[in-house]
């Protein structure tokens, strides 16, 4: 998992309220399990003007114009804005895979689900609440100014607005923690590895029967 520390994004602004993971990632597409690819179809009922199927090239299917992700201003955006509970629904793991994998590292929003929240963590986005008001400023500036950019920074726990005005957001220390360091569940317990193995190792010698064939 790639560390965060500082991310200097454009916004793309998802001006819509309960988005599930359904939506993020449609079914269909739950089949690999791969973590990468899902890219391409993020959101792919909105983006697109037909259905999608896995392993289909998306290239040459029709967009549709009026979803924001599909508007040039918002090409290349790695901070997606968006309205109270994002990710509610079922609990699949693909819809932040998915999110990464378009290019969003950070999702800033008034409330998400609680799987949803914590599966990001797992994946090396950062989800920032903020109070709705603020969002709604947000919203204002991204509608308002072509190349709209965030500085975020995780370190001092900050939204860098580009007239320099900062806004904290809270977030759990162990969580901050891992995320800088890059550090998802398995590269969490790998830092105890010479430990795990001095432990098999231990029982190894004194259960041998256990490891016989």
């Amino acid at each position: 998992m790639d560390a965060f520390t500082t991310l200097n994004g454009v916004v793309a602004p998802l001006d819509r309220s309960n988005v599930d993971t359904d939506a993020i990632i449609p079914k269909q597409f739950l089949k690999s399990i791969k973590r990468s690819g899902f890219g391409p179809n993020a959101f792919d009922e909105w983006r697109y003007l037909d259905t999608g199927e896995p392993d289909v090239d998306c290239s040459g299917r029709p967009l549709n114009p009026e979803f924001v992700l599909n508007q040039p201003r918002y090409q290349g955006a790695s901070v997606l804005l968006t309205r109270k509970n994002f990710g509610c629904g079922s609990s699949r793991e693909h819809a932040p895979w998915a999110l990464l994998d378009y290019g969003f590292r950070c999702v800033i929003s008034p409330s998400f689900a609680d799987i949803f929240y914590n599966n990001c963590f797992k994946n090396g986005i950062l989800p920032i609440i903020q109070p709705e008001a603020a969002v709604d400023r947000l919203f204002e500036q991204t509608f308002e100014a072509e190349g709209y950019a965030l500085k975020i920074d995780l370190l001092k726990q900050s939204i860098i607005l580009p007239d320099g005005e900062s806004l904290s957001f809270e977030i759990d220390a162990f969580r901050k923690d891992a995320l800088l360091k890059g550090l998802d569940e398995v590269g969490l317990t790998l830092q105890y590895a010479s430990d795990i193995k001095a432990f098999e190792d231990k029982h190894r010698t004194a259960m041998p029967w256990v490891f016989s064939e």
